[in-house]
């Protein structure tokens, strides 16, 4: 297996456990992929900018725990490590309130990535927070164009918080040219109809499937997860759960699925095959499993499933 480089956000998760009292965890959404992945066998690598301070170091340690490869980590006295504050309702759905900008990881420039990062992996994944100023864009957009030189599947998960976005943005245009520089692209309903007419996101994905993109994976909530190629369309079911805290759900999912193509040795040149297979049905139920079993439980690094967790609650439905 080569490497799958997870880039963008790592920050810290301050978990409301209980009214008024709130609990460190480590987070951020590309990071807690990269996590997903080690943590069931596959090869991941974190690229981003920390804060040198507690929260930095605490987080790189965090990543080396769990086995991420943090060899092409970067980092930044000039800023520091991002902060997001996670109230949960009475159901795990969680509300955040960022502290950021200014952060860290917003500070990552093209000449920070390492080209032999990208000449021992085959997949590039991002999400639509490390686009949400300039500065970082630009980094994301050259990544991405390192990715692509080298044969490189680029995968994004849109994960999109508006309140990250300074007011004036136009955030839609913004993650939509993002989108069409991607392969696989992992969106929430909830998230498309934030970025489209509700009356055009049929015809947006299709148009989207006709340009470089392979493989939509459109999640709603508890409900089946839609699975869009060129040709075809498939519905997978999601075990049902009692959510706890469903902060990290979609990285989980992300993950499982990266994991999977990271185990399969799919990149670039098989995607085509792949998406048009019975391995792809089978690869997203696996993702799902790893959803399901992480809203089950509190935090982002720590409530992401291993093989052994995954794969039995693949077989039994819950754990």
């Amino acid at each position: 297996m080569q490497n799958v480089i997870c880039f963008g956000e790592a920050l810290i998760d301050m978990l409301s456990t209980e009214p008024g009292t709130f609990k460190q965890f480590p987070g951020g959404a590309p990071a807690n992929a990269a996590v997903a992945i080690a943590k069931m066998g596959g090869n991941a690598i974190f690229s981003g900018m920390l804060g040198n301070d507690m929260f930095g170091k605490y987080l790189h340690q965090s990543l080396n725990e769990y086995a991420v490869n943090t060899e092409f980590v970067r980092w930044t006295d000039q800023a520091k490590t991002a902060l997001a504050f996670v109230s949960l309702d009475a159901e795990g759905e969680r509300s955040f309130e960022f502290y950021r900008p200014p952060a860290a990881d917003l500070l990552f420039l093209p000449n920070d990535f390492d080209l032999t990062m990208f000449q021992q992996s085959t997949i590039f994944h991002f999400c639509s927070n490390s686009l949400t100023d300039e500065t970082i864009a630009n980094s994301t957009k050259h990544g991405i164009t390192l990715a692509t030189q080298n044969d490189c599947l680029v995968s994004m998960d849109v994960n999109l918080r508006k309140n990250l976005w300074p007011a004036t943005a136009d955030y839609q245009s913004i993650i939509i040219a993002y989108m069409e520089m991607a392969h696989v692209i992992k969106v929430s309903l909830e998230e498309l109809e934030a970025l489209v007419d509700k009356a055009n996101i049929v015809d947006f994905l299709q148009t989207l499937l006709t340009q470089k993109c392979q493989l939509v994976m459109l999640t709603d909530g508890a409900n089946p997860i839609v699975c869009m190629t060129k040709n075809t369309s498939i519905s997978v079911t999601a075990p049902e759960v009692i959510a706890v805290d469903t902060t990290a759900a979609g990285d989980a999912f992300i993950g499982g699925f990266l994991y999977q193509l990271n185990k399969q040795n799919i990149s670039l040149i098989n995607l085509d095959t792949f998406v048009c297979s019975e391995k792809l049905t089978q690869a997203v139920q696996f993702a799902a499993c790893c959803g399901a079993y992480t809203v089950t439980r509190q935090g982002a690094f720590p409530a992401l499933p291993d093989r052994v967790m995954a794969e039995k609650f693949e077989r039994q439905g819950q754990y």
